[in-house]
């Protein structure tokens, strides 16, 4: 995977409003109780922030599993997918960064949940601040193995053959993988900024272009490190708390939304 990085836009928030970041929700796992509770508390959450709320991004693996056959969906997620139709129904702008497990979301979410979608990170100019955006995977250095396996994933013969899986059968295998995936992972610990590769990207994108922010997802650990006049942030998971990164036009904060009683 290339570590190519798009120009987003630039946008100008009003006065009073703000810019929200999510990223790793992972709605379907462990269980239905347990993803069922972190959805309600999404739920809630978005619904109160958003008269305040000039765009929102959601930084990729909102479900731990998600893809569109021609006529079917995963079951499940009914009011998170409520939720956003509802707000960009409102005109609320929600982007929404393709993560490792839900790299295979397509035309369902943008035309029933009026998300934009987006593929790879992207270069933001937003109230004057440069920030880049995106899920994190497949970035910096090492993890070849996963961005070989990311190639095939996105290969189309491989999504057709994928496609005409019963998805009974699609479905389990790829919760299968995903839970294989999220075990090897389960337990992330900061590797030091030279083994980091996200540190790795963001160190070496900064030899040519200025960013204010880095903001990804994917690591599952929460993170805010200096590198010279920038910040990288990663928004970590939630399974563990549930937390936001809030921009108000001029500084990004931090925000930890509390579980619902």
């Amino acid at each position: 995977m290339s570590n190519e990085v798009l120009q987003g836009k630039e946008l100008n928030l009003p006065v009073g409003k703000r810019a929200i970041f999510i990223s790793d929700v992972h709605l379907g796992v462990p269980n239905t109780e347990l993803s069922l509770k972190r959805e309600r508390v999404l739920c809630a959450y978005l619904r109160s922030v958003a008269p305040e709320a000039g765009v929102i991004f959601i930084l990729g693996d909102l479900f731990d599993f998600w893809f569109e056959y021609s006529y079917a969906v995963p079951k499940g997620f009914t009011r998170i997918l409520g939720t956003l139709a509802d707000l960009t129904d409102n005109g609320l702008e929600i982007h929404f960064f393709r993560g490792n497990h839900d790299l295979w979301a397509r035309e369902y979410l943008k035309n029933e949940a009026g998300l934009i979608l987006h593929s790879n990170p992207e270069k933001w100019l937003i109230n004057g601040k440069v920030f880049v955006i995106g899920h994190g995977d497949a970035l910096g250095p090492g993890d070849h193995g996963y961005k070989f396996m990311k190639r095939v994933f996105l290969f189309h013969p491989f999504i057709t053959l994928f496609r005409w899986l019963h998805p009974d059968i699609g479905i389990w295998l790829a919760r299968f993988w995903s839970g294989k995936s999220r075990a090897a992972t389960s337990r992330e610990l900061y590797l030091g900024d030279d083994n980091e590769w996200l540190v790795c990207f963001c160190r070496d994108y900064l030899k040519s272009i200025h960013v204010d922010y880095f903001v990804f997802g994917h690591r599952h650990l929460v993170l805010d490190i200096p590198i010279g006049s920038s910040r990288y942030l990663n928004l970590g998971e939630w399974f563990n708390g549930s937390r936001s990164l809030v921009f108000q036009g001029d500084e990004l904060t931090w925000n930890e939304i509390p579980p619902i009683l």
